[in-house]
């Protein structure tokens, strides 16, 4: 991992009306309307972070529920870190670091520390991070769930421990839901998309530009559908496919990882002197699934069962299962599972625990297309794991969506001409470049960016060719002719 790559987080219709809100009935339009004003009218009492870091901090209040206005409200936490030189300043720069569920609040602080933004950029816009809702500090979400029950995925398909699936899929969904009464069903990408907007009123700005990383696409490209006139430069940097949220961009990822595998087995194939897996593509599938398929203990088959995206980076995939074939079997590597952290502070609770805890509540609150029956679980898992042995059917298997209160609006649409530059790497195990290609179709104002042979998760700030297209876009305005494309660097 490159010096200046930031921690990002990851990854996971039906049309959907373009209105920025939701609608008033007839009889009460004017007290509705009133009641949002006074939220784009509010004044900002900035005060310096408690990081103790370059950007200054406010809350910014927000209905809970945007179909009732004068309802319930929450606070958002803001940041900025204003333009350096006031003279050439252009507007904000909003920016999302992914998740859903990661905190934004001091994404700008961080990526300034790293270099990732360079002068050019920070002399022109004040940079804007936030928490989004239901994340950190701005109306945090807390299921209580326990270490067994973080995943941002289903389990491995098995058709003997399926009951066991759905069991702890329910108890997921009636936790949440017990401990968020009425949350729940407004912790959505739509709701924060228009937190946004309101968060750009209160900045007395009439347009954002914006730089959002894995989920941050889509939560950009739902603001662009929402708010078009209201867009101004929109970076979107490890793209998800808008048409496949949320459950079609997890078995996008498993069926992109038997394309990363088929590479991979190219690539040990040629190298078979230095790994002795095969000198054929053939023979080095075979030795794989000859060691995955040993009995146990088995360090094979937990670190690839645990991190299954590992064929993306085909250099550390060789040498790490030549190693494990070679080392003592009783021995597993020291690693976690996907999208679990191996150490750090108690996965109940904290920020790990809201990041699980917002995580879901988004997944399953953006899109109306879950299914409720479990046996359809059963039967796509099963064919899943058919088709992509690597991930086992997990992508397709039972989660808390099954059992999450119907989704109260469609999911959105994403169908618009609003110019939008989008930068993916060839080989991201998290956000697939078929889901960057998806988001271009979609936004059919936008440029591409094609990192080739690039690996890796986050493009910005790794890559000094689509750096220079990021850059030039945020100072000028002005997208590329064309798609572009640039060769890896690492």
């Amino acid at each position: 991992m490159r010096s200046k790559r930031i921690f990002l987080t990851v990854v996971l219709g039906v049309a959907a009306a373009s209105v920025p809100l939701l609608a008033p009935s007839a009889a009460s339009a004017a007290p509705a309307d009133a009641a949002l004003s006074a939220y784009f009218d509010q004044r900002l009492d900035w005060h310096s972070c408690d990081d103790g870091g370059p950007a200054e901090c406010a809350d910014v209040e927000v209905p809970l529920d945007y179909g009732r206005p004068g309802g319930k409200s929450i606070s958002i936490a803001v940041s900025r870190i204003k333009a350096s030189e006031p003279s050439e300043r252009h507007g904000v720069l909003f920016m999302n670091p992914g998740g859903p569920g990661g905190e934004g609040l001091t994404l700008p602080a961080m990526m300034l520390e790293k270099n990732v933004i360079p002068d050019s950029v920070s002399r022109r816009f004040d940079l804007i991070g936030f928490d989004p809702r239901g994340v950190g500090r701005s109306a945090p979400v807390d299921c209580g769930l326990t270490d067994q029950e973080l995943s941002l995925s289903g389990p491995a398909y098995r058709p003997e421990t399926f009951e066991e699936d759905v069991s702890r899929a329910r108890t997921v969904a009636e936790k949440c839901q017990g401990k968020n009464s009425g949350v729940l069903a407004h912790i959505t990408t739509r709701n924060t998309a228009r937190d946004m907007d309101v968060i750009r009123g209160a900045l007395g700005e009439k347009k954002i530009s914006y730089l959002g990383i894995s989920y941050g696409t889509y939560l950009g490209a739902v603001f662009t559908q929402m708010f078009p006139e209201r867009a101004d430069r929109f970076v979107l940097d490890s793209a998800v496919n808008p048409g496949r949220v949320w459950r079609g961009v997890f078995q996008d990822r498993a069926q992109d990882t038997e394309r990363a595998f088929t590479r991979w087995t190219q690539w040990t194939a040629q190298r078979h002197a230095t790994y002795g897996l095969g000198d054929t593509p053939d023979k080095v599938r075979e030795s794989f699934w000859a060691l995955f398929n040993r009995p146990a203990p088995n360090p094979v088959h937990d670190f690839v069962s645990g991190f299954p995206t590992v064929f993306y980076d085909v250099d550390n995939a060789a040498k790490t299962i030549a190693g494990l074939n070679t080392a003592d079997p009783t021995k597993a590597p020291a690693s976690g599972t996907p999208g679990k952290p191996a150490a750090g502070p108690s996965a109940a609770s904290g920020a790990i625990g809201n990041f699980y805890s917002a995580y879901w509540s988004v997944t399953c609150a953006d899109s109306d297309s879950w299914p409720r029956d479990p046996e359809q679980y059963s039967r796509d898992a099963a064919l899943d794991k058919q088709k992509n042995p690597l991930f086992a059917g997990s992508a397709s298997n039972i989660n808390a969506c099954a059992f999450w209160p119907k989704a109260t609006e469609p999911t959105t649409t994403v169908d618009n001409t609003t110019g939008a530059l989008i930068v993916n790497n060839e080989w991201d195990s998290q956000t697939p470049l078929v889901g960057a290609t998806g988001l271009h179709k979609a936004m059919k104002g936008s440029r591409m960016v094609t990192v080739h042979d690039g690996v890796g998760h986050g493009v910005y700030g790794t890559n000094p060719c689509a750096d220079h297209a990021v850059n030039t876009y945020l100072t000028t305005g002005r997208l590329p002719e064309k798609n572009l494309s640039c060769r890896s660097t690492g």
